[in-house]
């Protein structure tokens, strides 16, 4: 017949398929790409610095580091938020929860001189915090004599 009527019950099985369909597999992957993509740049910092190089071995970072940060303009900023010189004592009980074993990592601009650097650090270790950590950024195969003409070439 033309409609397609089938003469036995014994054909109503549909044929066995053994592939695997992985179009929602791939669907699913690509989908946790961008969300990983859109979420990674919101998990980084997002006061710009210019970091000083560094050749000491990388320490691990705790999970949730308290950076304070000097900009080149002398402001500070605690995690992202800028914050008072004179208030540094006060925005640091509030963000450690009055922990003073809690370490901080001191971070500067380039440009920051020395001096106004020590000046941020002096009033960390007045407010209790003893543990500071300086951050810079990574050299990869510096050299002990790149390190050594580098020195040179600030005591000038």
């Amino acid at each position: 017949m033309a409609g397609g009527i089938r003469s036995r019950a014994a054909d109503d099985d549909l044929p066995e398929n053994h592939e695997i369909n992985v179009t929602p597999f791939i669907d699913v992957m690509l989908v946790l790409l961008i969300i990983f993509m859109v979420a990674a740049p919101l998990a980084t910092v997002d006061i710009n610095v210019d970091l000083p190089n560094s050749t000491a071995s990388p320490q691990p970072r705790p999970d949730k580091p308290l950076y304070v940060t000097v900009q080149e303009d002398l402001s500070v900023a605690i995690g992202e938020e800028q914050v008072a010189h004179i208030n540094l004592r006060s925005a640091l009980e509030e963000v450690t929860g009055g922990d003073k074993e809690t370490r901080v990592f001191l971070r500067a601009d380039r440009t920051v001189a020395y001096g106004d650097l020590m000046n941020i650090m002096n009033l960390v270790r007045m407010a209790g915090y003893t543990k500071i950590a300086l951050v810079g950024l990574e050299t990869v195969g510096a050299t002990e004599a790149s390190v050594g003409s580098a020195i040179g070439q600030g005591t000038e």
